[in-house]
């Protein structure tokens, strides 16, 4: 055995999966953020997505897949590359959990915040190269051999160097090369942002023929929240999405004949028409300060981590007295109906739900209702749509279609467990995930 092999199976050994010789097949995983299965399954609903009911038709799809807590995008993103709910896999929720906002707006994302092996690792042991643009949690995985990591801080055209910065060394200049594509447009969010994306994919794959491929889409989410779910943007960006998909596709394949495809998405998305301000009624409880100037918190018993569903954390979690204050006002709000609360778990139903055991409480809204600040308790929403509610609701199931080598043509399995994608992914590329919680569907 040469040192490199050695050191592979070191690795592999430490961080908990079986390396194989070589992947057994090259697996292309693409998140469209946000895609709502039913989109693409019922034709009725007047979504062009000729492309996605291709690899429908010619493989296995769900007709929904049961999330993690909470609906949103970076938890569910990572428990699609290791098969865990958040309370094992430690991304928490897209925010980090910051009262007093010092991370200023901080979202997770290092790969160094993941505390369960990946598909990445997984694949990078087992000798495979491995690939990824814009997916979440990606800042500095080691495992990824050409990286276009998820990042930004300010969202302006200054955050391209950070990109670039972050970017596997050489990769932008080697990818623009091939494909003529300026990576700066993979910094917006519409759907010229998700054609950049694709273009540098299929760069990418006629370059290196990736083992493992992570490419994460992300236009129709932005234009969900904005205009709403179902809206005329939102098919028509679901449209150029499809087309985008269909050229990759093509392109990969050229590239890599035996090319298994999976298509997921993270979440579902509501409508939302208000937007509740349960910061007020922590303050006048005593259990948030604020600045009398600046507004902002300098100081906190119970602080507020969410959305459309609200983790509720303790400075102090075995001090009775104040979870005793804080489940009698989490009682009384969620007694007044117009603010829209569905439900309170407390820590015992959020750890059954996988979430982060940071949160004593979590609070539930009902679909149209989500968290913000406002000049009243209640105001209107400034989005149309959202997620990150409870994975309970119907509205918030997320996509699964696959199809190609080692995918059966079986059509639909019914709803399935979001655990069990990476495990299956895992089992087409010949590598091992014993981590995961889930199991391979086929």
């Amino acid at each position: 055995m040469t040192l490199l092999a050695r050191l592979a199976a070191t690795l592999a050994a430490t961080l908990g999966f079986v390396a194989t010789a070589a992947p057994a097949a090259p697996v292309l995983m693409i998140s469209i953020d946000g895609l709502r299965p039913a989109d693409v399954i019922d034709a009725s609903r007047g979504f062009a997505a000729p492309n996605l009911r291709a690899l429908m038709a010619a493989g296995t799809y769900a007709t929904g897949v049961r999330n993690a807590l909470p609906t949103v995008t970076y938890p569910n993103h990572t428990t699609l590359i290791t098969g865990v709910w958040p309370a094992k896999h430690g991304i928490a929720n897209n925010t980090t959990f910051d009262p007093k906002g010092q991370n200023s707006g901080g979202w997770y994302w290092y790969a160094s915040d993941i505390k369960v092996p990946t598909l990445w690792d997984a694949v990078h042991a087992s000798g495979g190269k491995v690939a990824s643009i814009a997916w979440p949690v990606s800042v500095g995985a080691a495992a990824i051999d050409d990286n276009f990591p998820e990042y930004w801080r300010a969202r302006i055209p200054e955050d391209v160097k950070l990109i670039r910065a972050l970017a596997t060394p050489g990769l932008p200049a080697r990818v623009e090369a091939k494909s003529g594509v300026n990576t700066d447009l993979m910094f917006g969010e519409d759907a010229a942002t998700d054609d950049a994306k694709v273009a540098e994919a299929a760069a990418v794959y006629a370059l290196d023929k990736p083992a493992f491929f992570t490419l994460h889409l992300s236009s129709l989410d932005h234009f969900e929240h904005e205009t709403g779910p179902g809206s005329a943007k939102a098919k028509a960006t679901l449209a150029q999405i499809d087309a985008a998909v269909g050229r990759l596709i093509a392109s990969a394949r050229a590239a890599e004949p035996d090319l298994a495809v999976v298509v997921v998405s993270d979440h579902g998305f509501a409508p939302v028409e208000h937007s509740v301000d349960l910061e007020r009624a922590f303050v006048d409880a005593g259990l948030i300060t604020l600045d009398p100037k600046t507004r902002k918190v300098t100081a906190w018993d119970a602080a507020l981590w969410g959305g459309a569903s609200v983790a509720v954390v303790l400075a102090h979690p075995d001090d009775d007295a104040v979870k005793v204050k804080v489940a009698a006002l989490l009682a009384k709000l969620a007694g007044d109906p117009s603010l829209g609360i569905d439900h309170v778990a407390d820590a015992a139903e959020v750890a059954r739900l996988g979430g982060t055991g940071q949160a004593s409480f979590w609070i539930d809204f009902r679909p149209g209702f989500a968290m913000g600040h406002g000049d009243a308790m209640v105001s209107p929403s400034s989005q149309k749509g959202t997620h990150g509610y409870f994975p309970t609701h119907p509205e918030m199931r997320a996509a699964f279609f696959a199809a190609g080598p080692g995918v059966p043509r079986r059509g639909s399995i019914g709803e399935i467990d979001m655990r069990d994608i990476a495990p299956t992914a895992a089992k087409l590329l010949g590598v091992s995930l014993p981590m995961a919680d889930g199991k391979p569907l086929f």
